[in-house]
């Protein structure tokens, strides 16, 4: 007998968070919608998280759980992909949590537009103790686009309040990503160019003021607290990532969006002179000082 097709495939990478997961997996199993399946996979941890995701998927038919050697995120989404059956894709991070609703919404949302992508809003709390923490809201109004040219006029809106970036803000179907043979790609940030290459060409988009995802930063091994060596190069290379995504859209000479892609551009080149000033920067002085000179 064949299991029922889910509505909606979560996929969570899952590596040495211990202290996390168990609340990840929890917030997706206690979504108001129940027709889902949670693909956790285990990348090759050392702690217990893979044992966390065993028992969970020991309790709940819905969680299905892939052991994997240590190939870093990209890998452990891209496994899941491979396996996956829900309608919707839907991405989260193994030390996150999301809002009872979330899915409901975003399902009832795309299947009553016929939608390729649902964005919606979502919260960064940053933690500087177990009580105490600042969250911060990124949301933009309401709107189920009328075109393709409509979604691509508003798009520097969302890339300004960093809607487009990351995948776990967002509803995407799963027949549109094994139409477009679309992976992750093994890199650093890799959330970025699967978004980018999704959004190139989508035609039927929504975005929803709530937010219900999480994202926690607490962690001091987190990606975002490390020094990259090569942060300088990777920055460059989604600049042209991004000029390339504005060329393609016919909208390279459009003010308001020329605005945001240079302004993004001088933003993170900002943090990468921040980066070599990381304490944990094994350059010299004088090293430092030559690469930030180059850069700017």
């Amino acid at each position: 007998m064949s299991r029922k097709v889910p509505k909606v495939s979560v996929i969570m990478p899952a590596y040495n968070v211990e202290r996390y997961v168990g609340r990840a997996i929890e917030s997706m199993l206690n979504q108001t919608l129940d027709n889902i399946e949670v693909i956790v996979v285990d990348d090759g941890s050392t702690d217990r998280t893979g044992q966390i995701a065993d028992r969970a998927a020991e309790r709940d038919i819905r969680v299905e759980v892939l052991h994997t050697k240590n190939q870093g995120a990209p890998a452990a989404r891209n496994a899941a992909l491979d396996v996956a059956r829900g309608n919707y894709i839907y991405f989260a991070d193994a030390d996150d949590w999301a809002e009872r609703d979330m899915l409901r919404d975003m399902l009832l949302l795309a299947e009553s537009n016929a939608l390729e992508l649902v964005i919606a809003g979502f919260y960064i709390d940053t933690y500087y103790a177990d009580d105490n923490h600042l969250s911060e809201l990124k949301s933009h109004p309401s709107q189920v686009y009328a075109s393709q040219e409509a979604f691509r006029a508003d798009a520097y809106n969302l890339f300004d309040k960093n809607l487009l970036y990351t995948p776990w803000n967002k509803l995407f179907s799963r027949a549109r990503i094994e139409e477009l043979g679309l992976r992750f790609r093994p890199t650093f940030w890799d959330d970025f160019p699967f978004c980018l290459d999704y959004v190139r060409d989508v035609e039927r988009v929504a975005v929803m003021d709530k937010a219900y995802y999480h994202f926690i930063r607490s962690r001091k091994e987190s990606e975002t607290a490390r020094w990259r060596p090569d942060m300088y190069e990777k920055r460059e290379e989604e600049h042209t990532w991004m000029l390339d995504l504005y060329e393609h859209w016919g909208l390279e000479d459009d003010p308001a969006s020329t605005e945001m892609v240079q302004r993004r551009y001088i933003e993170r080149l900002i943090g990468c002179i921040e980066n070599v000033c990381n304490p944990q920067c094994s350059l010299t002085r004088d090293q430092k000082l030559e690469q930030i000179q180059a850069m700017i």
